[in-house]
């Protein structure tokens, strides 16, 4: 019997794997002490403010790749992820040993953007359903001007409460926010309110009849 072919990936796909390569390098800077303090200085930080991030980063970014809001995104993002707080880093070096991961760009659309997480946030009482909801509705107003520095303090939040953040999803969508914002804002909302009633709906299917 043969095989059918995987259809190529598209060039959401390939950003998506790109984006999972640049996280992973991320966490491997992170190991050294060094590295992660000065990447946690641009925490909520624009990039002429990130002065001690240029060395790190900049050679993993092409010059095509450094549009305004995608070399914001990529500098948010690694400060983010060197400002986890101790559990997340513990939990995700445990990980880590345990072997990498299977690939999971081909369905990127599966994975958790941060809609999912903040209704897991919920599920777990660790935010309330109005200060989620709420924090949702604002970002979907808002360009990443006024997103960024918000990220810091709620990563952190979801973090702390055992709530994993896609930090390559984050990435993609934090890039082109003010192209797209539209679409990926409905992305979050859906995906906030969708798993909310799913697992609201598994809770009921758990409980004695």
């Amino acid at each position: 019997m043969t095989s059918t072919a995987a259809p190529p990936p598209t060039g959401k796909q390939k950003r998506i794997e790109r984006c999972d390569a640049f996280v992973g390098y991320v966490h491997g800077l992170c190991r050294d002490k060094k590295a992660q303090a000065d990447l946690r200085t641009g925490l909520g930080l624009p990039v002429e403010r990130c002065h001690y991030l240029h060395r790190y980063l900049v050679p993993r970014l092409p010059p095509e790749r450094l549009a305004v809001d995608v070399r914001r995104a990529h500098y948010a993002v690694a400060a983010l992820i060197a400002g986890r707080p101790r559990s997340a880093r513990d939990a995700d070096a445990a990980a880590a040993a345990a072997g990498p991961a299977a690939p999971a760009a081909q369905e990127w659309w599966k994975r958790p953007n941060l809609g999912v997480s903040l209704a897991h946030a919920v599920n777990k009482q660790a935010l309330k359903p109005a200060s989620a909801e709420g924090d949702l509705h604002l970002m979907t107003r808002q360009s990443t001007d006024a997103i960024h520095p918000r990220l810091p303090s709620l990563t952190r939040h979801l973090l702390t409460s055992s709530v994993t953040v896609d930090w390559a999803v984050l990435l993609e969508d934090l890039a082109w926010w003010n192209y797209d914002r539209d679409r990926i804002a409905t992305r979050w909302l859906e995906s906030y309110f969708r798993t909310r009633t799913f697992d609201d709906l598994d809770d009921e299917a758990k409980e004695p009849n």
